[in-house]
């Protein structure tokens, strides 16, 4: 089995190679520099490394470099200007894809544009296969297995320390500040719509003593959610003092001059909380709970075991939110080790 990591030399592609050769898979490095993927490879311990130099702009490059592999992690971002490239040469390649994107405009541009290429190669392409949206996703598909129908579906992103964003996700709200400033889309009635106000503005958490501000944001499960659940109304929220934050443009400039993203010693300090409140259209509630460390470190995870069960479990071929392509309850499970934890109640 190998999997080719693109962008294995930046960030997050970094912790994926890692989480690759902790697995002892096999591994394609490849991106744009042979410099910096052969300093990738020596901090992950490749003594004869596959390297391939494959700029995002050279489709036969892309595809020759996927087609060493059984599947393709793509964690270059931002994903909205170059993502497509790479989801286009793996298909071309003929090989299943996920990647690592929480770019809510560009998951929804990968559905709309990449199905019907997808499955007339018979490949699988799971995109936003990160901490947050898989786990949301597939609790949302548990959540309407115990309730049925939904009337509507919150999910909230709690994160608490760890230290500053890496550059790789301050250029990603960059790309994306116009639409973080406006809530992102939401779903409602069949479709996907933008300006739609929230129904929720205050949340109590598992640890909270007081209820936390939220505030409309672009997440990716948004999309992903309404694919596989009868659901009337699905909407993303965040912490509000993070929307603001992040709704405040950011100099370009100065990004280049902060440190790549957070050290090992941040991560370990960061814990996040997501909130996936589902309400059927009996009235009865439900709320799953996922909690967790290191929100780049589970996302290395959850890529790395995406395209592994790819690999090794086919799903249908398309364009697949995470509960259509893996079994939700085993897949959360599988991330138990690495003390992320999940619960799902329903009130009575």
């Amino acid at each position: 089995m190998k999997i080719a990591i693109y962008g294995a030399s930046g960030y997050q592609g970094k912790l994926v190679l890692a989480e690759a050769v902790r697995r002892g898979l096999s591994v394609v490095l490849a991106g744009r520099d042979a410099v910096r993927l052969r300093h990738a490879a020596d901090a992950a311990g490749l003594s004869s490394p596959d390297i391939r130099v494959a700029p995002v702009d050279d489709h036969d490059a892309l595809v020759a470099a996927f087609g060493a592999a059984d599947a393709v992690v793509n964690c270059v971002g931002p994903f909205t200007p170059t993502g497509a490239a790479v989801v286009r040469a793996a298909i071309a390649a003929g090989r299943h894809y996920v990647d690592t994107a929480g770019e809510q405009p560009y998951v929804k541009s990968i559905f709309d544009t990449f199905g019907a290429q997808a499955q007339a190669a018979g490949v699988t392409v799971v995109p936003a296969a990160n901490d947050a949206c898989v786990p949301a996703d597939l609790i949302a598909a548990l959540l309407a297995e115990r309730l049925g129908a939904l009337e509507e579906i919150t999910s909230v992103h709690l994160i608490a320390g760890g230290g500053a964003p890496s550059r790789g996700s301050l250029r990603s709200v960059i790309e994306s500040i116009d639409i973080i400033a406006a809530g992102g889309l939401g779903y409602h009635d069949g479709d996907w719509r933008t300006g739609l106000p929230a129904r929720t503005t205050s949340i109590f958490t598992p640890r909270s003593a007081e209820a936390v501000p939220v505030a409309k944001f672009p997440l990716s499960e948004v999309v992903t959610i309404p694919r596989h659940v009868r659901v009337r109304h699905v909407e993303g929220l965040a912490e509000a003092a993070l929307v603001a934050r992040l709704s405040v443009p950011i100099d370009p400039s100065i990004i280049a001059g902060l440190p790549e993203g957070p050290d090992e010693q941040a991560r370990t300090t960061q814990r996040f909380t997501y909130l996936i409140d589902a309400v059927a259209l009996d009235g009865r509630r439900a709320r799953g709970v996922v909690e967790g460390p290191d929100t780049y470190g589970i996302t290395a995870v959850i890529a790395v075991e995406s395209a592994r069960r790819l690999i090794t479990d086919p799903a249908k071929p398309g364009v697949l939110a995470p509960a259509e392509a893996y079994d939700p309850t085993a897949f959360l499970d599988s991330l138990l080790p690495h003390d992320v934890r999940w619960t799902i109640e329903e009130e009575t």
